[in-house]
């Protein structure tokens, strides 16, 4: 038997004993047994893209608990949609994540291994990949710190695609979120794109529910019960209108009384909890109708 078998064992020796040319059997079996690592290889990263796709789908497919933002079964539905759209982006993003964690942790150990079969020393390069590791992330501090805060900012569901935001540098909508940057854009249409690591701080409008405020001035003589009564009757009608109930208000919008005082006028806010984001559109509502209100009843707007 070949010398070239001794080290090899009994893999070797039965490929020694089959071959007609015995001594090409440490060949043969040192290509079979790289054959069997990458295929083994293969398989066991499939099987750990598989189960991440499930844990993945199983996550994404969650029913959330939206009652406690709303009381009636239409804006249930609503918000339980913004939820699991979020809910699946930050899922599918995470599980890309995850995927490309596993290839490169499964295919990496498959190639140290080929080459430990090869007999090519590792031990200088691993030690060669460990300098140039630190080189690089001494070199690319900016781009760990940008990929750190991009997880954190996912698993936290800090903001999504189509919220609104605040990040500081800019206000805008965002239009696409990675592990490095964050798109954004702003109300004249300019794009922002705003590196994860740098944004120490946002304000998202867009998350659970938003609230409209709307102030009322008016003339300081004015009877300040009439005038409670008189808001509140609009947004009574404004809440019993299926156009709103049924679409972006949350509660029952609520008078809060006079809110300001002065020699020259008193001032009422009426609030509404509305869905993300659509706050505006239910300020714009009720101006109209506070208006039309004050109108019919002769109280004037205080300037």
């Amino acid at each position: 038997m070949s010398k070239a078998c001794t080290n090899d064992g009994s893999f070797c020796s039965l490929l020694y004993d089959l071959l007609p040319v015995g001594s090409f059997a440490p060949l043969l079996a040192t290509v079979i047994t790289i054959a069997l690592i990458l295929v083994l290889a293969l398989l066991v990263r499939n099987l750990a893209h598989r189960l991440i796709g499930r844990v993945v789908n199983r996550a994404s497919t969650t029913t959330p608990i939206a009652g406690r933002f709303r009381k009636n079964g239409a804006a249930t539905d609503g918000i339980d949609a913004l939820l699991n759209e979020r809910r699946k982006q930050r899922a599918e993003t995470m599980g890309s994540v995850l995927k490309h964690i596993a290839s490169i942790v499964i295919i990496g150990t498959a190639i140290l291994t080929v080459l430990d079969r090869l007999t090519i020393p590792i031990a200088p390069l691993l030690t060669s990949v460990g300098i140039l590791g630190v080189a690089i992330g001494f070199g690319a501090q900016e781009l760990v710190k940008d990929f750190i805060a991009g997880m954190f900012m996912l698993l936290e569901d800090q903001y999504g695609v189509g919220d609104v935001v605040d990040v500081g540098a800019a206000v805008g909508t965002v239009e696409a979120v990675t592990l490095r940057v964050t798109r954004l854009r702003d109300a004249d249409g300019r794009v922002w794109y705003v590196r994860n690591g740098t944004i120490a701080r946002v304000g998202n409008e867009s998350q659970g529910w938003s609230r409209a405020y709307v102030d009322v001035p008016v003339a300081y003589d004015s009877d300040v019960a009439a005038v409670r009564e008189l808001l509140q009757r609009v947004t009574t009608e404004l809440w019993e209108d299926p156009e709103f109930r049924e679409s972006v208000i949350v509660e029952e919008p609520s008078v809060f009384g006079v809110e300001q005082l002065s020699d020259s006028s008193l001032v009422f806010r009426v609030s509404a909890k509305t869905l993300p984001a659509h706050q505006a559109e239910v300020a714009r509502e009720l101006r109209l109708r506070v208006k039309a209100a004050l109108d019919g009843a002769g109280i004037a707007i205080a300037p």
